[in-house]
């Protein structure tokens, strides 16, 4: 079976990114053909070379369209513009698919897979990452009613002429079915994590990691992803703050790039318990979640947000550390129900530096809470059960013609 896919961000775990689709591919590429029509944003971005750019068996085309978080909306815009361009094009050229994978975000990726599809003649399945346009949306990146309007019904159509949908989380889901798409037509397959990865966090892995980095000693509370307008940056560094001028023996760091780089950044110059660490490829990740005694995965509180299927989230439970939430959705029902970590509210930095203050004297309770995480990680989140779902639904689709 020929798989064609479109996916405008293509990562390995050499990459600061969650390399999710590599996973996946590698093992469908296993069974079948895959072709990718990508872009090469992130092939430059590599920390290492740990893994070949491609998973074997996949053949890749690729434009070269920048795209960082730091480009306004008009710049974001225009790159999406291109990536549909180059990807209608080279979706044509191609040996004809029996099916088609469309992979939003953005949501203009999905549509010109829905386009492709339509002009071969070929079924596809769409899969949700976020939901686009309801995000930017909320963050006030499409400022008129008319163009709100117009994006909200591209959206429907496309789950309407879908073969099948993937959303990356169960209120995700949800939103789908309310929209009234039938339930027999959507499949949940959670973001998940590299359980092959995380297993190469080590005790001498993470020692190293104490003895490098001036840590011995040191109660580590994480942050580790993007540090975007909607993760809430300002109440972590408030936070982070307060628990350090309360205990002297905690350090929080943040780890990644973003818009609030430079408030981390003179927030670490005042407070030696704050530091900035640079972004690390994928495949070492998992190291630095086992150093910390309790990650936080924290949001804006904005309903859409709550739907969210955070690759940190997953990475840190995966190594049995647990984790602070501050969605309302189903991350916080989640640790709620497996006991794996706990809700604080968004925007609350009091709030949270009390309860990490609580949650650190007791770390009898956070390894309870992690060793329990744990578990469920690897009986949910693993990617490769994961990417056998995703075939099995590539698989049923190509055959509605």
């Amino acid at each position: 079976m020929h798989i064609l896919v479109f996916s405008q961000y293509h990562t390995n775990p050499d990459c600061p990114a969650t390399s999710r689709h590599y996973s996946l591919l590698a093992h469908i590429a296993r069974h079948h053909r895959v072709t990718l029509i990508t872009t090469r944003t992130w092939e430059q971005q590599r920390l290492t070379q740990e893994f070949p750019w491609l998973p074997e068996g996949v053949e890749m085309r690729a434009a070269d369209i920048p795209y960082h978080n730091r480009m306004g909306p008009a710049r974001r815009v225009l790159a999406f513009g291109q990536y549909v361009a180059y990807a209608y094009r080279e979706g044509l050229k191609v040996d004809k698919p029996d099916v088609i994978w469309g992979i939003s975000t953005p949501l203009t990726a999905a549509w010109v897979a829905a386009r492709v599809a339509h002009r071969r003649r070929v079924p596809w399945v769409f899969e949700v990452q976020d939901l686009w346009p309801s995000f930017p949306i909320a963050m006030g990146a499409v400022p008129t009613g008319w163009a709100r309007q117009r994006l909200f019904a591209l959206e429907k159509s496309l789950y309407q002429s879908a073969t099948h949908i993937l959303p990356l989380s169960p209120d995700m889901t949800r939103y789908i079915s309310d929209l009234g798409i039938p339930a027999a037509k959507v499949t949940t397959v959670l973001n998940g994590t590299d359980l092959d990865l995380a297993a190469r966090a080590m005790d001498a892995a993470v020692a190293m990691l104490r003895q490098e980095h001036g840590l011995e000693g040191k109660q580590v509370v994480l942050y580790a992803g993007t540090f975007g307008r909607a993760n809430d940056i300002p109440t972590l560094v408030a936070a982070a703050e307060e628990l350090a001028a309360q205990n002297p023996e905690v350090c929080w760091l943040f780890m990644g790039l973003g818009y609030h780089e430079p408030l981390i950044r003179e927030a670490a110059a005042r407070c030696p318990a704050i530091r900035l660490v640079p972004p690390q490829p994928r495949h070492a990740v998992f190291a630095w979640f086992r150093l910390a005694a309790v990650s936080v995965v924290s949001f804006l509180e904005m309903p859409v947000l709550d739907a969210n299927s955070p690759a940190k989230f997953y990475d840190s439970l995966a190594v049995g550390t647990p984790v602070i939430v501050t969605n309302q959705g189903w991350t916080k029902a989640f640790v709620e129900q497996h006991g794996a970590g706990w809700f604080v509210p968004a925007g609350q930095p009091d709030v949270l530096a009390t309860k990490l203050l609580e949650l650190l004297a007791q770390p009898e309770k956070l390894q309870a809470a992690g060793q329990r995480g744990q578990q469920a990680a690897r009986q949910l989140f693993d990617r490769q059960q994961i990417a056998h779902t995703v075939e099995q639904v590539l698989e049923k689709a190509a055959t509605l013609r």
